[in-house]
C-alpha cells in the first residue's frame, strides 16, 4: 500500500513518493520539495552497507563546520551570518496580528504581539490556550531497515522498543564524549519509518552530524530527508483538546490521545492529513501539529484562529515561550545543554533506556556510552559520577539571568556554579533561574547565593517543573 496522496495548491515544487514496501506505512504522508530527491542538490542523505561510496553533497554543505570535534562555545546560528533570514509559512499571518519580529534560529520570528503583552500572554498560555509558529524547527524522515538501529546509535533511547505513534525525548550524542549535539524528539511512525524534529538553531551542525554519520554507518540501509516545506503548530494550554476538536472534519477521539502519542488526522481547510502529536514546551496539555505544505499551515492555523474566537485563543510569541518552559523545567538548547554536556549531568539520565545501560557488545553501544553509562554511577559506588549538575534555583531579590555567577550560602566567594537560563515566573510571582552546580550542592533544599550584577542574593536549588505539568496521560484512577 503506498503512502497517502499529498495534495499542493500550488502546483509545483512538490513531489509525493510512494512506498509499497510496507503495508504499515499506510498512514504516513510526506511532502517534499522537488529538490529533496536530488542528492546533488537537496539536504537529503542516503546511506548504504557500502560506506566506502562517496558521501552525497547536501544544501548549503560549503556552511558545514567539516571538523566535527565537540566545541566549547553554546550557540550555533542555523545559517551563516550573511545568510538572508528565512520566514515561515505564517509570517503574513504574524504581521496581521501584530507581531513584533526577531531574528532567531535563522529565522525572522515573533517574540510577541500587539495585543498582549509577554506577560499577558503567559498567563493566557495557561488559563486559555494559545497558538506558537514553530514552523522553524527542523523535521525529518529516517526510513528503511536500518533506520532504527542507526538513531538507537547516536541516542541513548530504547527505540527498538518503542511503538508505533509513540514519541520519545531523547539526545543527539557525540562519539566518545558522550556530549549533547540537540535535544530532540522522535516518533515512530511505522516499523521501517521515524519522524525526529531537531532544534533551528542547530540547523547547520545537525545536518553536518547526520550526513558524517551516515557516512560512516555499517548497518542495513537508511534514508533521510528533511521536510524543509513541511509546517508546524503548537496549541497549548486547558482549552487545547477543546479548540482542535472543534477544528476536526473526522471523527478523531482526541481524549484517547494520550501525553506522547500521535495519530494522524482531519482538520477544516487543509487539503491534508495532519500530523498531531499530544505534547509540547509549556508543561501545559496541548498538541503539536505537523502539516505537509505551507498552504495546509495558513489554512490550518486560520481555521483554529477563527474557530475559536480571540476569547478562547492567542497567538503567543518566543518572549511566553521562554518564561512557560522554564516554568515547566524545560531546557534550551544552547543555553542549558551543550556540546559539553552529558545527558547525565543535564540531570537527564532517564531519556537512556534501561536495555542501553548493559550493552551486550561494543556494537550495542550508543555514542558516548562508555562515559554516560560510568557517569550514572556516583563515584563513592564505583562510578566515575559526574562534577556538576543540572539544577533549578528560586532567587531572592532581582532576577538572575544567564551568565550568572553561582557561590556558597556562606558568603564565600568561591564559584560553584552558573545560571543559564532565568527569568521572573509569572505563574509564582517569584524569579527562577536554571543552571549547574557542584555535584553534592545539587538537592532540594541547599541554599546559595547568585551574583546579579555584582550582588550577591540569597537561593534556594529547588525541585523541577517550578509549575506542575498538566499533561493529559488519562483518566485519574478511582
Amino acid at each position: 500500500m503506498k503512502f497517502p496522496r499529498v495534495v499542493s495548491t500550488a502546483g509545483k515544487g512538490l513531489r509525493v513518493l510512494g512506498n509499497s514496501r510496507n503495508a504499515n506505512s499506510a498512514t504516513s504522508v510526506r511532502a517534499f520539495s522537488s529538490s529533496s530527491i536530488t542528492v546533488t542538490r537537496s539536504i537529503t542523505t542516503t546511506t548504504t552497507t557500502k560506506p566506502q561510496q562517496a558521501r552525497p553533497t547536501c544544501l548549503h554543505s560549503r556552511h558545514y563546520r567539516r571538523d566535527l570535534t565537540p566545541r566549547s562555545h553554546r550557540t550555533y546560528a542555523s545559517s551563516s551570518s550573511d545568510a538572508p533570514l528565512k520566514k515561515t509559512a505564517l509570517y503574513d499571518l504574524h504581521l496581521a496580528h501584530g507581531a513584533k519580529m526577531v531574528p532567531f534560529g535563522g529565522f525572522e520570528m515573533p517574540v510577541q504581539y500587539s495585543g498582549l503583552s509577554v506577560s499577558a500572554s503567559h498567563h493566557f498560555t495557561r488559563e486559555k490556550a494559545s497558538l506558537f509558529d514553530v514552523g522553524h524547527m527542523v523535521q525529518h524522515h529516517f526510513e528503511g531497515p536500518g533506520a532504527t538501529a542507526f538513531l538507537e546509535r547516536i541516542t541513548p533511547g530504547s527505540l527498538a522498543a518503542l511503538p508505533a505513534h509513540q514519541s520519545t525525548l531523547s539526545a543527539l550524542l557525540w562519539p566518545g564524549t558522550g556530549g549533547i549535539v540537540d535535544d530532540t524528539i522522535i516518533t515512530r511512525l511505522s516499523p521501517e519509518l521515524l519522524y525526529v524534529v531537531t532544534n533551528a538553531a542547530c540547523r547547520e551542525k545537525d545536518l553536518a552530524y547526520f550526513a558524517e554519520q551516515l557516512a560512516a554507518w555499517d548497518g542495513a540501509a537508511v534514508r533521510h530527508e528533511v521536510l524543509h516545506d513541511g509546517g508546524l503548530v503548537a496549541l497549548q494550554g486547558p482549552l487545547a483538546e477543546e479548540l482542535l476538536t472543534q477544528a476536526l472534519k473526522d471523527n478523531t477521539d482526541l481524549r484517547a490521545l494520550y501525553f506522547g502519542h500521535s495519530c494522524w488526522a482531519r482538520l477544516k481547510g487543509a487539503l491534508n492529513p495532519v500530523l498531531v502529536s499530544r505534547g509540547g514546551y509549556t508543561g501545559e496539555d496541548g498538541f503539536e501539529i505537523s502539516i505537509a505544505t505551507p498552504a495546509d499551515t495558513v489554512a490550518v492555523t486560520q481555521t483554529l484562529l477563527e474557530t475559536a474566537g480571540p476569547e478562547r485563543l492567542q497567538f503567543a510569541g518566543l518572549g511566553a515561550r521562554d518564561s512557560l518552559r522554564l516554568e515547566a523545567g524545560m531546557c534550551l538548547y544552547g543555553h542549558d545543554l551543550d556540546d559539553t554536556t552529558t545527558p547525565v549531568e543535564g540531570a537527564l539520565a532517564w531519556i537512556v533506556g534501561k536495555d542501553r545501560r548493559t550493552p551486550a557488545s561494543d556494537a550495542d553501544k550508543f555514542h558516548g556510552a562508555d562515559v554516560v553509562l560510568a557517569q550514572l554511577t556516583p563515584k563513592s559506588k564505583g562510578g566515575s559520577g559526574v562534577s556538576r549538575r543540572r539544577v533549578g534555583l528560586v532567587v531572592e531579590g532581582a532576577p538572575a539571568r544567564e551568565g550568572a555567577e553561582i557561590v556558597s550560602a556562606d558568603g564565600n566567594s568561591d564559584k560553584i556554579g552558573v545560571v543559564t537560563s532565568g527569568c521572573p515566573s509569572p505563574t509564582l510571582g517569584k524569579n527562577i533561574a536554571m543552571g549547574y552546580v557542584k555535584d553534592g550542592l545539587h538537592k532540594a533544599g541547599t541554599e546559595v547565593q547568585v551574583l546579579v550584577r555584582g550582588r550577591p542574593r540569597k537561593a534556594v536549588v529547588t525541585k523541577m517543573p517550578f509549575v506542575p505539568a498538566k499533561y493529559w496521560k488519562g483518566p485519574a484512577s478511582a
